[in-house]
């Protein structure tokens, strides 16, 4: 596959300096502009998709007129991170 190039980016120096002072050994500005950029894609994807399962979700209950009340998925989530916690403290 053949690469892109993204554009210049001009930045205060002290960024600059900020992003140097934090690289890892042996790790380039550039490969850590390029882990940046891939993260943030990959965090707004996330939010998106986030987003549209919620809205199909409340789409869904003004539809059918199902409504879960929110003390009712509160005690589920509670539940599940009680659970998550037990089974992470039964690792160590």
């Amino acid at each position: 596959m053949k690469t892109a190039t993204i554009p210049s980016l001009r930045v205060d120096p002290a960024l600059r300096e900020a992003a140097e002072s934090v690289l890892e050994n042996g790790e380039t500005l550039s490969s850590f502009v390029e882990s940046a950029i891939r993260s943030g894609v990959e965090k707004r994807q996330t939010q998106r998709e986030f987003i549209a399962r919620g809205l199909a979700s409340y789409e869904k209950a003004c539809r059918t007129g199902v409504f879960i009340p929110a003390d009712e998925v509160m005690k589920k989530l509670e539940a599940r991170l009680a659970a998550a916690k037990a089974k992470s403290k039964a690792r160590t």
